[in-house]
């Protein structure tokens, strides 16, 4: 198995700027809005850091106009743990 390689510290500025602004991230606004391909390694590393993230799935639309389930990814204060 691979080594996770970590992200330069912009994406992950980037990720958590993101995160804090707008709560929620999928993969594809990932790749959109922040340039980020490997979403969830990303938020592997902001839990590994300590942030709680909150993955469910949720149905998108992708270019061709199909429905697709992907992960959202939602940041949880710690109000709501």
């Amino acid at each position: 198995m691979s080594k996770l390689v970590p992200a330069t510290p912009n994406k992950i500025d980037r990720l958590i700027n993101y995160l804090e602004e707008n709560n929620t991230v999928n993969p594809m606004e990932g790749w959109k809005h922040l340039g980020i391909y490997r979403l969830a390694a990303r938020v592997h590393e902001l839990r590994n850091k300590g942030m709680n993230i909150l993955t469910t799935r949720v149905k998108v639309l992708n270019q061709f106009g199909e429905e697709c389930t992907v992960a959202q990814y939602e940041l949880v204060s710690s109000d709501e743990k």
